[in-house]
């Protein structure tokens, strides 16, 4: 095993970032918008338009669940900012409700319905298969600054996403997104959180990048132990009552490296970064 030859296998074929079917059809995201801004819900959109009543269109359809998952990325996803003021309840994230006959949700508040650890595929739960992940916020000084961490359960290989516009759902949904966007598809497989209101919005981050989401019991760190070790590892460049917002993407990326590139005793002195590398080239 050669650790540069795997790095630049890696970089070759990492996947290239995924158009939705709204960026990618900029006639189509135009006729949402504007259905949108006319109070029209996405629902209605795609019916209408899966029904083919549009002329001009080629035919084009979009699920509502793209739909929604543009709106509440903020301008990322082929839909520009601010449309969340015209759907019928102005609700940045969606209140969940069981369809007629089902039982009502598990577990109930700012998450809706959510999948707790316990439901976590077996392989999962070990450490060796890539693309299993932990995700937590730190928080800076006067709760008014965050940084996003998100490691993988097997490789140890760190992400981070500075949260300079508050850390509530729609911030945390937009750095999610363009953190999973960093890598390869084939190792997007699961993402396991704490209970947090800025996971609120973690139906939408599975609608746009297909990962799974999960939740550990309440009060219960030690379900995400690579997270919570890894964020010590972090604290050593970023201190307590510090303002996160002093650190530019640039900072993180430096960060990132150190980390990525420590030799690590639970690794046999491996790096995160040799480890993620060697799966992404497979």
């Amino acid at each position: 095993y050669r650790a540069g030859g795997a790095e630049q296998r890696a970089e070759t074929q990492r996947s290239r970032p995924r158009e939705t079917r709204l960026q990618a059809n900029p006639a189509l995201a135009a006729h949402v918008e504007a259905r949108l801004r006319a109070k029209d819900s996405p629902m209605t959109i795609a019916v209408e338009l899966d029904r083919g009543l549009y002329a001009g269109l080629d035919g084009a359809t979009v699920s509502h669940e793209t739909i929604y998952a543009a709106i509440h990325a903020q301008g990322r996803w082929g839909l520009p900012k601010g449309l969340h003021g015209g759907l019928h309840r102005r609700r940045r994230c969606r209140k969940h409700r069981p369809a007629p006959g089902q039982d009502p949700p598990k577990a109930n508040g700012p998450l809706g319905e959510f999948n707790l650890i316990g439901t976590r595929p077996a392989e999962a739960n070990g450490r060796e298969v890539v693309g299993h992940l932990e995700g937590d916020l730190i928080i800076g000084a006067f709760n008014r600054s965050a940084i996003v961490t998100v490691f993988d359960r097997a490789s140890r290989h760190l992400w981070l996403a500075n949260l300079p516009e508050g850390h509530g759902a729609d911030a945390t949904l937009a750095a999610l997104i363009e953190v999973v966007d960093r890598m390869p598809v084939n190792l997007q497989l699961s993402l396991t959180w704490d209970q947090g209101r800025e996971m609120a919005a973690h139906d939408l981050l599975t609608a746009a990048t297909g990962i799974d989401v999960y939740f550990a019991e309440p009060h219960s760190p030690w379900q995400r132990p690579t997270n919570e070790n890894g964020n010590g590892l972090i604290r050593r460049y970023v201190g307590k009552g510090t303002n996160l917002n002093a650190f530019r993407d640039t900072d993180l990326r430096t960060i990132e490296h150190r980390i990525n590139t420590m030799p690590r005793r639970s690794l046999h002195w491996a790096t995160a970064h040799d480890r993620y590398a060697a799966a992404a080239s497979r």
